[in-house]
């Protein structure tokens, strides 16, 4: 974590510290834009896929988000167009799906489909830090998904400092082979350090799309270095960026996430994402064009995508897989992001300062 409190390097106190700053903060403007492409090491159904960070693993650039088959927080599911919706999703490449405890029953739902396919996908669930200790409680999903052991367990939201047994408790679950890799989920930039500086995760999950270039893109440099697992979440903005709702729209359910939202963050959503509409004339769709902006991340490797429906399959896995936003186009949307106020001055000078510290 960097600390406020530490002394400049000289080169910017001497007379030339003006452009040796400047230069430095153009550095790092310019390491928003991608490194270099995305490596994609084959292609299933028209699928890529891509390494999942350095754990050997190899997983579908466009994963199964699977909150929302659970029926707790996006609306009613039906359970048989859920199971309908997995299979298209496995028969358009798609090998990697992501749940959690606290998703209704996504789990149960998971577990029927994945009787006599296991071998065929990667999944992840997490600890949410309910319903008993993190031992105890994935015994019961493990029972849930009719499976000895899941490939990716995360820890949901990262611990706070004091929190660290959590970490210690999820290697010993990696150590017994009830989870192959570990990770966690996480918010903030802040977050991204006490990973990388105090823990031996695999995996990071953290939400990245046109409405949300943070934290991603505050640690970018980082995360390169690192070698994790990148999971995007949210690419979608809660399905902002499908561009199907408006200023006006409600969300009566109860049981959809986005029941709490006020009309004035609707309003605001809605006005940000026109100005994204340029991207249509790249992408086709400002939804593919949503989905194709991190994915045009060399560190990203998947991209999930809540599903309920068979429709919804076609689209996340037939049409946005395989996605990528030119140079031009990406750094159009830098300018507009810094233009809505989404890239915070806080996170532009901590990026100042760690570039002059050689972070």
């Amino acid at each position: 974590m960097l600390r406020w409190g530490l002394l400049l390097p000289p080169a910017l106190l001497a007379g030339g510290g003006a452009f040796y700053g400047a230069a430095v903060m153009r550095r790092n403007e310019s390491e928003r834009l991608p490194s270099s492409p995305p490596r994609v090491v084959k292609v299933v159904r028209g699928m890529p896929y891509r390494n999942f960070g350095r754990t050997g693993m190899v997983v579908s650039e466009v994963g199964f988000g699977a909150w929302g088959i659970g029926g707790a927080s996006y609306g009613a599911v039906d359970r048989a167009e859920s199971l309908r919706a997995l299979a298209r999703a496995e028969e358009l490449g798609c090998n990697f799906v992501d749940t959690a405890r606290v998703y209704g029953n996504s789990e149960e739902v998971l577990g029927e489909f994945l009787r006599g396919r296991r071998d065929r996908w990667v999944v992840a669930t997490k600890h949410s830090r309910k319903n008993g200790s993190m031992t105890e409680s994935l015994e019961v999903q493990l029972r849930r998904l009719g499976t000895s052991a899941v490939d990716l367990y995360q820890i949901h939201w990262a611990p706070r400092d004091d929190e660290h047994a959590l970490y210690e408790e999820i290697y010993r679950l990696k150590k017994a082979g009830k989870t192959r890799f570990v990770g966690v989920s996480l918010d903030s930039p802040g977050d991204i350090d006490y990973v990388l500086d105090h823990t031996q995760i695999d995996a990071i999950q953290l939400p990245f799309s046109l409405l949300d270039p943070r934290p991603f893109l505050d640690r970018v440099v980082a995360l390169r270095r690192s070698g994790l697992g990148v999971i995007v979440r949210s690419s979608l903005k809660e399905g902002f960026l499908t561009v199907k709702f408006t200023r006006d729209s409600m969300f009566p359910d109860p049981a959809d996430q986005r029941h709490s939202w006020t009309r004035e963050q609707i309003a605001r959503t809605v006005d940000q994402v026109e100005r994204y509409r340029f991207l249509e004339a790249e992408a086709g769709s400002l939804a593919r064009a949503a989905v194709s902006y991190p994915l045009s991340y060399p560190e990203v490797s998947t991209v999930i995508l809540g599903t309920k429906s068979v429709r919804q399959a076609e689209g996340n896995f037939g049409l946005a897989a395989g996605g990528r936003l030119p140079v031009a186009a990406i750094t159009r949307v830098d300018e507009l992001q810094r233009e809505l106020g989404l890239v915070s001055m806080r996170s532009r000078i901590d990026g100042f300062v760690r570039a002059l510290l050689g972070r």
